[in-house]
Parts: C-alpha cells; sequence; structure tokens
C-alpha cells in the first residue's frame, strides 16, 4: 500500500516512478505534489526498531490550503503513517523484521493511550498531537493493521475483503481529519469513508502493474476469474477486450463510491472544503482518463497534468452548480470533464 493509500495517492509527472489508500493531503489524495510541504531525508532505524521515513519528495504533509495552526497536526500524522508504510513497503527488510518494526509503533500507541511519554521523537510530535486535538488512537492502530496485512496478504478472493482493506487503509486517514478540524459529524464521517475508499480504489487500478511487481494484487479474485482475468494476464501487460470490459467495471464502481462521498466537499466550510473538493476532482480526473485508455494501466498510467490542475482548481475554488449526468465512464461511456 501507498499512503496516500494509504493513503493512497494518485500521480503527477514527477511521480511516476513511485506510488502514495490509499491514499494524501487531507484524505488520501490524488495530490503528491500540488500544494503541499516537502521534506526530504534518509530512513533512519533507531535502536527500538522504528524506521522513520526518509523520501517525503512526493508525499504531502500539510497543504497550505490548511489553516496554519493545523499543518503540524497534519505533519505529524503523515510522518507517523509514512513511516508505517515505508516500514511494510521498502527497503530489504524480511516479513517478520517488517512486522517486527510495526509492531514497535503499536507499543509507543500503547504507551501514549496509557498517558506516558513516548522516548522516540516520531511518537512524541505525534502523542502531542492526540493530546492537544483529543484525536481517537483507534485509527491509527488500524492503519498499523492495514500495513501489516500489506506484509501478510498479497489477495483479495472478493471485493469484500478489499472494502475491508480500505476501512484500515485508508478510511482512518479522513476521520482523523474531520477529528482534527472538530467534526463528530456522523454523516461528514460517512462521506469521507466514501472518498477515501475510492480513492484507494483508484490507486489499487492506477498501480496494478507496480503491486504486481511487488507481488500483491488488490483486485477481487472472484472477478478476475468473472471476465477471464488470470494472473499472466497482468504479468504480461496484455490489454485485450477481457480486460478492458474488466478494468471498465472497476473503474465505474470506484467514480460510484466517489460521487456518493463528493457532497462532504460542499457540506464543509471554507479551506477545507476546498480541499475535499480538490480532491474528489483529482480523483475524477485520474478515473476519467483511465477510463480514456480502456485500462491500460501498463503502457499509459494516467497522471495529473498542468490542464488538469488549471481545470480542478477552478472547480474547486467555483464550483457552481454540478451537472446531473454522470461525468465520467457512465453505461455508455465517458461523460465530459465539466
Amino acid at each position: 500500500m501507498t499512503l496516500g493509500n494509504p493513503y493512497d495517492r494518485l500521480a503527477t509527472p514527477a511521480d511516476e516512478s513511485k506510488r502514495a489508500g490509499h491514499e494524501d493531503s487531507l484524505f488520501p489524495s490524488p495530490f503528491p505534489q500540488g500544494g503541499v510541504l516537502r521534506e526530504s531525508a534518509h530512513a533512519d532505524v533507531h535502536r527500538n526498531g522504528i524506521v522513520h521515513a526518509g523520501h517525503y519528495e512526493n508525499f504531502p504533509v500539510a497543504s497550505i490550503l490548511l489553516p496554519a495552526a493545523l499543518r503540524r497536526p497534519v505533519r505529524a500524522i503523515y510522518r507517523f503513517a509514512r513511516t508505517a508504510d515505508d516500514i511494510a513497503d521498502e527497503g530489504d527488510l524480511t516479513p517478520a523484521e517488517r512486522l517486527a518494526g510495526l509492531q514497535a509503533l503499536r507499543e509507543g500507541l500503547d504507551t501514549i493511550a496509557h498517558g506516558r511519554t513516548p522516548t522516540d521523537a516520531l511518537l512524541v510530535e505525534l502523542a502531542e498531537t492526540i493530546r492537544n486535538h483529543r484525536l481517537p488512537l483507534q485509527p491509527f492502530y488500524d492503519l498499523l493493521d492495514a500495513f501489516s496485512q500489506d506484509v501478510t496478504k498479497h489477495r483479495y478472493a472478493h471485493f469484500g475483503e478489499v472494502m475491508a482493506y480500505c476501512r484500515k487503509s485508508a478510511n482512518p486517514v479522513g476521520r482523523l481529519m474531520l477529528s482534527l478540524f472538530g467534526d463528530e459529524d456522523a454523516r461528514h464521517q460517512a462521506w469521507s469513508d466514501g472518498i477515501c475508499s475510492a480513492l484507494q480504489l483508484t490507486n489499487f487500478l492506477q498501480d496494478v502493474a507496480v503491486d504486481y511487481r511487488k507481488g500483491r494484487i488488490y483486485l477481487p479474485q472472484d472477478e478476475m476469474q468473472r471476465f477471464g482475468i488470470g494472473e499472466r494476464q497482468i504479468a504480461e501487460g496484455r490489454v485485450d477486450a477481457l480486460w478492458q470490459q474488466f478494468m471498465k467495471f472497476q473503474i465505474e464502481r470506484a467514480r460510484r463510491m466517489l460521487a456518493a462521498g463528493a457532497p462532504l466537499g460542499r457540506a464543509l466550510p471554507g479551506r477545507l472544503g476546498v480541499e475535499v473538493r480538490l480532491i474528489v476532482l483529482g480523483a475524477e480526473r485520474i478515473l476519467y482518463k483511465l477510463h480514456a485508455v480502456q485500462g491500460d494501466v501498463f503502457n499509459q498510467r494516467p497522471v495529473l497534468r498542468l490542464p488538469d490542475w488549471l481545470y480542478m482548481l477552478r472547480r474547486a475554488l467555483l464550483p457552481g452548480r454540478r451537472k446531473s449526468r454522470a461525468q465520467v465512464c457512465g453505461s455508455g461511456g465517458c461523460g465530459g470533464q465539466g
């Protein structure tokens, strides 16, 4: 999983060599480049087994759309998630070492839960954020469960299993961000879950080839079988009529889920609403592009480019009234862009 991804991310041209749930920005966001603060360093393994995230080049830690007072807490949350993601996904660690590193983070959360101060700088910063903003701890535990699952589970029998993964890999980030803004509205949380899961599904579709090279397939096995798709086809990067129909089905489902959560962008005020609208629009653009290339993510992996950004910014800042017809991939094919 990649955040952004979880949270995770949808790529821009500078990001094609590496993925971010599930995921980045306020929610597992489509924008690893735009409107963010970045840090860059090398991964550092500490004596307590925690590996600190070291490659933030394409990972948004605090969007400039956020109030300045919330950028540090957002950065702390993403630093924790990015570190856990790296433990699960990067380098040459054995599965046992990866699970041990994630367990070290769990024990750090346990320390915070018992009101004690962690010794690790990463967790000290996180503890301060959790205490100052009264954030729930369960979403952090859920993220660690998802990262651990990446180490131990590499195939998903059906869509229910995929969604169970999304509930831990992607949805916790959205809920944490709402909590950070003091928003505990149940409807907003449900919309957030829809957006986050849709972003995670979109990232899975973008990164079929990337994930396969890591030994993982997040596509439901029963649906692959129903459309006549085998793992060999993914290995070969073969795009035929069966693959195109299979991907169309996946794209349309992700689009419906994204649309179901999209009202959150209008319900939230100010900068937060703009941020969420940007995220939704970015995912819509990626899904539109996926459909336009007929699911050929092996040779034409979709990315967001300058015209996309201009379109998205205009729509996010001046949302107006959305058209009622489907914008992406309806039953008769893709609709228009705006």
